[in-house]
Order: structure tokens, then C-alpha cells, then sequence
């Protein structure tokens, strides 16, 4: 909470210049996706990325509209990390070829998410729309549940700030490692609270049914604040054959949901623009999930992507590393190089700016 009270103090104190040069560059909504999908992608954290996003929309630098794409960007970013350890199983063949079917099968459902969500963003502010909605709805409940974080946390962000003498780029320096090291040693501890002994009974009680499977995903990534964590541990359980895709990817669509957390947590006491971003990113995953899990034809698309993708690497195993370098760093690098910012006068849209006020 320090962290990203700091970073949202940082962004204020950058300047003019720089928050401009930020909402130039998140301006065209494909640029915004892509920046979202290559920086999660480089750092391997969907809940570090969420975080740092809803701050800087509670400084003000970052617009609602502009955001949404970026969360969409992180959602197939976070997926990498479970690709890259099915890599692991590279040696044997057949393990290779399950490994790396279930780790894409979690790309594919974000990218097929992505593919439907985002036009009815761009044209309609669907996702931008609804979550300004509902933080209506959460804020004439009369919700107050940034007052203790207010009374506790801004003192210090204020005195770190003095010392600083404002300093926005020291600032923004500290908040970053702030929150990398948190959310490490959150993982970490929260991994052996809650995976020890639940990883050796997965198998068996986990992915019983579809259902309990989705909301074990979601129960454990919520926990351990990390989907990275609990996808890739289902990687060699599917590898040695003791699980099947098909059997997994309700636990990975609930882990899409529980790893939401994190940004809801980061929007406490932040802007009513920073809740709404949060929710923005429950509501991109909750809507993948309505859209995939209820009728098995559906469930099942991404799932035969992944076991195709999957067939092809045993034909030629590189296929597996292009793969991962094409889609979440050549691609994206190249599209962010190539596609020149536009202003958002030129983009339709349907979202009114939600103001920067505090939630109270």
C-alpha cells in the first residue's frame, strides 16, 4: 500500500511533460494493449503491472479509456511465465508436447477474450462503461474502506516525499522496488501457507468437477496473489500425465479471476477512476469466464488450440521458443515501434472521464 501511495505521489510531483509524454504514448488503444502485454511480459507479474497501472490512473496521468486496453495487454502477458516453465520439460518429447499445451491453453483464452472484448471497448467503452457503473453503485453504498489506510499510510508517503525534496523520478524509483519486493515476499510466504500441503492433494480434489476446479483457481490465486504461481504449478502435473488439459483450464479460467485481487486491493482509498480500472479488470475476466465456461463446445475451443499448438512442437520443439518470443516480446516490441500515436479525438467513444476524486 506504501508503494503505490508513493508512485501515485511520484506521477504527481513528474510534471507536465511527463504526463503528457504518458498519455501520448497510451493514446492509440493497440499501443496501449501492447504496452500492457510487453511489460507484463517482461517482468512476469499480471499483479505488479495491475498495480502500477491503477496508480498512475490515480495520479491522474493515465485516463480510464486509455488504461482499459492495458489491462486487457496484462491479462496475455501474465500467461508467459507458465510457457516458459513448460520449457522445463523440453527433453521428453511427450511431456513437452502436454507442458506446452496446457501453459497456451491460458494464452489462448486471454487472446480470444482480448479478440471479443476489445472492439466492443474501442467502439462501445463496454468495459469502461460498466466498471464506471458499478463503482457508482459501490460508492453510494457509502463505502469507506480507504479511511485507515489514509490515516496510516500517507504520513509516510508524505515524510518519504519531503526527503525526496519531491523528487518525482526518486520517487517513482522507490515505489517500484517498494512493490517488487512486496509482492515477492507476499507470493513467497503465501506459497507455503497455502500450497504446501494443498499442492499434493490437488489432483485429487481440485479437478474433480469443472465447477470446484474453477473456484479452487480462484481461491488459491487470490490467496498467493499471483496466477503466474498457480498456473505453472499445474504445468507438471499435466506434463507427467496425471491431469488433463481439459481438466485444468477451469482452474486456469478461475485463476484469471482470483489474480484480480491485487488491483482491487491497489484501488483502496485511490480515485474514483482508480476503482474503477480495478473493476475493470475484475469485469475482463469475469465475462472471459461467462463466455467459455457455461457450454462445453465453447470450453473446448482454446483447449484444442493449446493441444495443436501442442502437436506441433513434437514435431519441432524450437517451434515452442518461437513461439513465446514472437508473441510476447518481437510482436508487441515492433507493433509499439511501428504504430504512431494518434489522439484520442480520433478514436470513438462512449465513456465520459470518470474525475480523479477520492473514494469516500
Amino acid at each position: 500500500m506504501l508503494s503505490l501511495d508513493l508512485m501515485s505521489v511520484a506521477f504527481k510531483s513528474l510534471g507536465a511533460d511527463i504526463i503528457e509524454h504518458i498519455i501520448q504514448a497510451t493514446s492509440n488503444p493497440f499501443i496501449s494493449l501492447f504496452i500492457g502485454l510487453l511489460t507484463t511480459a517482461i517482468v512476469q507479474s499480471s499483479s505488479t503491472v495491475t498495480s502500477m497501472i491503477v496508480a498512475v490512473v490515480a495520479s491522474g496521468a493515465l485516463s480510464l479509456e486509455s488504461a482499459v486496453p492495458m489491462i486487457m495487454g496484462a491479462n496475455i502477458g501474465t500467461t508467459v511465465t507458465s510457457t516458459i516453465v513448460a520449457l522445463g520439460h523440453i527433453i521428453d518429447k511427450r511431456e513437452f508436447r502436454r507442458a506446452f499445451a496446457v501453459a497456451t491453453v491460458h494464452d489462448f483464452f486471454n487472446i480470444l477474450v482480448t479478440i471479443i472484448l476489445f472492439p466492443l471497448e474501442y467502439y462501445f467503452g463496454m468495459l469502461s462503461q460498466l466498471s464506471v457503473l458499478v463503482t457508482g453503485a459501490i460508492i453510494n453504498l457509502g463505502n469507506k474502506p480507504g479511511e485507515l489506510v489514509k490515516l496510516t499510510i500517507s504520513p509516510v508517503s508524505e515524510y518519504i516525499k519531503n526527503l525526496s525534496n519531491e523528487n518525482g523520478i526518486l520517487l517513482l524509483i522507490i515505489s517500484v522496488i517498494l512493490l517488487f519486493i512486496a509482492i515477492k515476499y507476499l507470493t513467497v510466504l503465501l506459497k507455503q501457507l497455502v500450497i504446501g500441503e494443498s499442492q499434493k492433494k490437488m489432483d485429487k480434489y481440485v479437478f474433480g468437477a469443472p465447477g470446484k476446479s474453477l473456484l479452487w483457481g480462484m481461491v488459491l490465486t487470490g490467496a498467493i496473489h499471483s496466477s503466474s504461481v498457480t498456473t505453472s504449478l499445474i504445468v507438471p502435473l499435466v506434463a507427467a500425465d496425471k491431469l488433463s488439459v481439459k481438466k485444468a483450464f477451469p482452474f486456469i479460467m478461475g485463476a484469471n479471476i482470483g489474480t484480480t485481487i491485487t488491483a482491487m486491493i491497489a484501488a483502496i482509498s485511490k480515485s474514483e477512476a482508480a476503482l474503477s480500472i480495478a473493476l475493470a479488470h475484475v469485469l475482463f475476466n469475469v465475462i472471459g469466464v461467462l463466455i467459455f465456461y457455461p457450454i462445453p463446445a465453447i470450453r473446448n475451443i482454446p483447449v484444442q488450440l493449446a493441444r495443436s499448438l501442442g502437436s506441433l512442437t513434437v514435431k519441432n520443439r524450437l517451434i515452442g521458443l518461437v513461439y513465446i518470443i514472437l508473441t510476447f516480446f518481437l510482436i508487441p516490441f515492433l507493433l509499439i515501434s511501428l504504430v504512431e500515436p494518434k489522439n484520442n479525438k480520433n478514436k470513438p467513444s462512449s465513456v465520459q472521464e470518470v474525475p480523479s476524486k477520492e473514494v469516500r
